[in-house]
């Protein structure tokens, strides 16, 4: 019985019907734009960049003695990828 007489005020108010779907539309338009990118999680896995510098030393020594050393302690570390990335020009 309830449900007859909203569909026939429905009905009978067609006008108000578009006008509110219109303005819920707009209004919803505009909730999107105004949302902060930032309210999703960030999908990369954590990053550690490590920079080491010797003047005294050769790449193959940083590498060595630095570079492998700290990456095989942060292997261990929860939902973290490890690469490791040695240039000579970091090592004048």
């Amino acid at each position: 019985m309830m449900v007859g007489k909203l569909i026939d005020a429905i009905l009978g108010q067609r006008l108000m019907v578009v006008t509110l779907s219109v303005l819920l539309l707009v209004w919803r338009l505009y909730a999107f734009k105004a949302l902060n990118i930032e309210a999703y999680p960030d999908p990369s896995p954590p990053t550690i960049e490590v920079i080491a510098q010797n003047p005294g030393w050769s790449a193959e020594e940083m590498e060595r003695q630095i570079t492998v050393p700290i990456e095989t302690q942060l292997n261990g570390m929860p939902a973290s990828t490890t690469s490791a990335l040695s240039l000579a020009l970091w090592s004048d």
